[in-house]
This record gives C-alpha cells, sequence and structure tokens, in this order.
C-alpha cells in the first residue's frame, strides 16, 4: 500500500515537472514570438516604397545623424549652384538667388545685395554673359556643432569672345532648422563668406569659331 502511495507520489511529481517544463518552454516561445515580431515591425517602419514612372522602388529608413555629413554636402552644393549659376536673364537670375536664399541667413542676402548695387547682375545681362559652377569638394567637420564647412569650386564665366575660369573657395556654418520644400536638407548657412575668387585662366573662343561664306 506504502509503495502505491510513493508511486502515486512519484507520479504527481513528474507531471509536475512535465507541466512545469511545458509552461516555462511556453513562455519563452511566447517571448521569441514577441520579440520576433517587433524585429519584424521595425523593419517594416524603416522600409519605404516609391512610386516612380510606374515602378515600385524600395527605399530603406535611417536616423538622420547616419546621413549628415551627406545631406550637409548637398546643402551647400546646392547653396553654391543656385548662387552662381547665371545666365542673362533677370527672372532666371532672380528665381535661382531666391531659391540660393533659402538655404542662407543674411550673410548671404548681404553678399547679393552687394553684387546687386555694384552692377553686377546688369552687366550679366547687357552683355549676354553666362557663368556656370562646377562643385570640386565640399569639407564639413560634424564633430562641432553648428558644423563648418568649406567649399572649393571652379567658376566659368563665358563671353562671346572668351571663358574665363575662376577658382572659387567659401567657408561657413551650417545649423539644424525645420525641413521644407525649400530647404529640404534642414540646414542653413550662417557666416558665409568667400575666401578666394581669382581668375585661373582666360580662354579665347574665336580661335575656335569657323566663319561662314
Amino acid at each position: 500500500m506504502f509503495s502505491k502511495a510513493k508511486d502515486i507520489e512519484r507520479a504527481f511529481g513528474h507531471i509536475r515537472i512535465f507541466t512545469l517544463l511545458v509552461v516555462c518552454a511556453s513562455f519563452a516561445f511566447c517571448c521569441f514570438a514577441v520579440y520576433k515580431s517587433y524585429q519584424m515591425t521595425q523593419a517594416s517602419a524603416s522600409r519605404v516604397y516609391i512610386l516612380a514612372d510606374g515602378k515600385v522602388l524600395e527605399a530603406y529608413a535611417s536616423d538622420r545623424r547616419d546621413n549628415i555629413p551627406v545631406e550637409a554636402r548637398d546643402h551647400v552644393a546646392s547653396f553654391h549652384r543656385f548662387f552662381f549659376t547665371l545666365d542673362p536673364d533677370e527672372k532666371a537670375i532672380q528665381a535661382s538667388v531666391v531659391k540660393a536664399l533659402y538655404l542662407a541667413d543674411a550673410s548671404a542676402k548681404k553678399q547679393y545685395d552687394n553684387l546687386r548695387e555694384s552692377g553686377f547682375y546688369t552687366s550679366i545681362i547687357s552683355g549676354n554673359i553666362s557663368q556656370q559652377i562646377v562643385i570640386d569638394s565640399v569639407a564639413v567637420n560634424t564633430k562641432a556643432y553648428p558644423y563648418y564647412f568649406r567649399c572649393t569650386a571652379s567658376q566659368q564665366i563665358i563671353r562671346a569672345t572668351s571663358i574665363v575660369t575662376r577658382s572659387l573657395v567659401t567657408e561657413g556654418y551650417l545649423r539644424n532648422v525645420s525641413r521644407s520644400d525649400h530647404n529640404p536638407h534642414g540646414f542653413l548657412i550662417e557666416r558665409w563668406m568667400t575666401l578666394e575668387n581669382k581668375d585661373v585662366s582666360i580662354r579665347n573662343r574665336s580661335a575656335g569659331l569657323s566663319p561662314f561664306f
């Protein structure tokens, strides 16, 4: 009789251990399922689909801190392209400069006003001159805020008889602002100044022109 009682007690002990193992396994499986669901949710949240020309393209979202150097360099390059790319058309100049001034503070507006008052834009229009810029490099220091930058570029001033190549070096600082349609990178250029803007070469265009008889 005692042996049967011990057998029953042993069987209940086995059942309790088995039940405890099942409960622990179920709890571990639930935790694993919740963790994997969270991972999948995070992965899907960082995935963006863009419709372009009837095609679905996949993009990935990331922390802005990972993209600061890239966005800062593009912001600086865009500002310089808008500010220094000019054609002999008053409306085109105005539209381009307005885009540039959305990306910078009063230091850029001051330079624009100085150029306008000196008759620079008038001479561009009256002389049928085009000005183009090629950005050579943009260095940005993201270790200290606001972010210091230095931009090195080449300008080409195209006249009827010559093409003047100039070297351009500018510097300034970038601070964070709200993103907008006019300022998609969310930076504002401050304390912008020109360090160098000098002629490098002058090429005569007439030498390459063939007259018609």
